[in-house]
């Protein structure tokens, strides 16, 4: 009879909060969906920004990523632009750092000029969008603190308080982070007086070579009424990009033959 008794609770025991994803776990495999799927990658990307009054700005641009060394940690991002003929030819690129400020550097090839972006900068419009430049590359995960805060059906909720909060605009940011596939599908950010006032979302998700990839998202600023949507097409993973064309001697000779493929 005890061991009937056992048998009947056991399906209650393993269905328990205790058995239940970490916020730490939760938080790794948002980061790794979003950020570090396939050794390396890259993607055509269409920037459209829409303002208030329905004015619309666009931008083409392709983005390269590599991850370096194992396990989710640092990473390189390559962005080139192609139009309009305003920013064409301009580079960003990242070194982010897991634990460590990242850097940044961007070239403006109307004045032949390659700029560091400080870590306090991070946290700025990329290039006159409604995204930050942090945006691109992600936030490192070390820098805030995590609550899982509600779980639904579909999704985990989860509530990160910036630990340095002099150095960010927000007091926290609220993910809905889907359980299967681990895209966070909306990233709420409150201000001080704890109203949302930004608010990114992923819009489509398509499997491409067995990840689950965004290949729609937007980035919505409520006190501004201005949305930008990102479009991804030829998104390809594991390719085989060389360490270094992440590097300054790219920035004014962009490797080509990975841009036009």
């Amino acid at each position: 009879m005890r061991k009937f008794l056992l048998l009947l609770a056991l399906p209650l025991f393993l269905a328990s909060p205790a058995f239940a994803l970490d916020v730490s776990e939760i938080v790794a495999k948002a980061s790794h969906a979003a950020y570090y799927q396939g050794a390396d990658g890259r993607a055509r990307v269409k920037m459209e920004i829409t303002d208030k009054q329905g004015r619309k700005r666009t931008r083409d641009f392709v983005i390269l990523r590599r991850n370096v060394g194992e396990g989710d940690k640092d990473q390189k991002f390559y962005v080139y632009f192609n139009r309009p003929a305003d920013v064409s030819k301009t580079v960003f690129m990242v070194w982010k750092h897991v634990g460590g400020d990242d850097d940044r550097w961007l070239y403006l090839p109307a004045l032949d000029l390659v700029k560091r972006i400080a870590a306090s900068d991070e946290r700025t419009s990329f290039v006159g969008s409604d995204f930050f430049y942090e945006d691109v590359s992600g936030r490192n995960t070390t820098e805030d603190t995590h609550e899982l805060v509600e779980t639904t059906d579909n999704y985990y909720v989860v509530k990160s308080t910036p630990k340095k909060p002099d150095l960010v605009e927000f007091s926290y940011y609220k993910s809905y982070i889907h359980k299967t596939s681990f895209i966070p599908v909306k990233i709420e950010f409150y201000d001080k007086n704890g109203e949302k006032y930004r608010e990114a979302a992923a819009e489509k998700v398509d499997t491409i070579q067995g990840y689950s990839t965004v290949t729609q998202g937007s980035m919505s600023d409520l006190r501004s009424g201005s949305k930008t949507v990102l479009t991804y097409s030829t998104v390809q993973y594991d390719i085989g990009l060389p360490d270094d064309i992440f590097t300054e001697r790219y920035l004014r000779t962009p490797p080509t033959d990975y841009l036009k493929k």
